[in-house]
């Protein structure tokens, strides 16, 4: 049984799977769990069935963002760039500056003393 949240239509189903796969085995890659990955583990990860994870798995195989070693996928390099895309979009809403909050380019990460102005300014209105 397939996941009730995923598309309907062939096309955007594999492209949602794609995604769905690609972003677990990146996290599961960059928090230290390796990088093989089988059909039930991503049953368990992503609650979908073990065939059906099968059939995604071995076409990402045959689109290159995966190998194949019997039961194991891994990433291919396509694979690890793809996910690493993937994830980011996925999590792009966590990881922007909240409102009051500085950005990245802000002097206020440059000094101390800029911080401490910086902070001052936002306690009065938006930075």
């Amino acid at each position: 049984m397939e996941d009730l949240h995923s598309p309907k239509s062939d096309g955007l189903r594999a492209l949602y799977w794609r995604s769905e796969i690609l972003q677990v085995m990146f996290w599961l890659r960059g928090e230290g769990f390796g990088d093989l990955v089988d059909a039930p583990m991503i049953e368990q990860f992503l609650g979908v069935d073990a065939a059906v994870g099968v059939t995604y798995l071995d076409r990402l195989v045959d689109e290159g963002y995966l190998h194949r070693d019997g039961e194991w996928y891994s990433l291919s390099e396509q694979g690890r760039q793809e996910g690493a895309t993937e994830f980011a979009a996925s999590f792009s809403d966590l990881t922007r500056p909240t409102h009051g909050e500085c950005s990245d380019d802000c002097w206020c990460h440059n000094s101390a003393e800029e911080a401490s102005a910086c902070a001052a300014e936002r306690s009065g209105h938006e930075h």
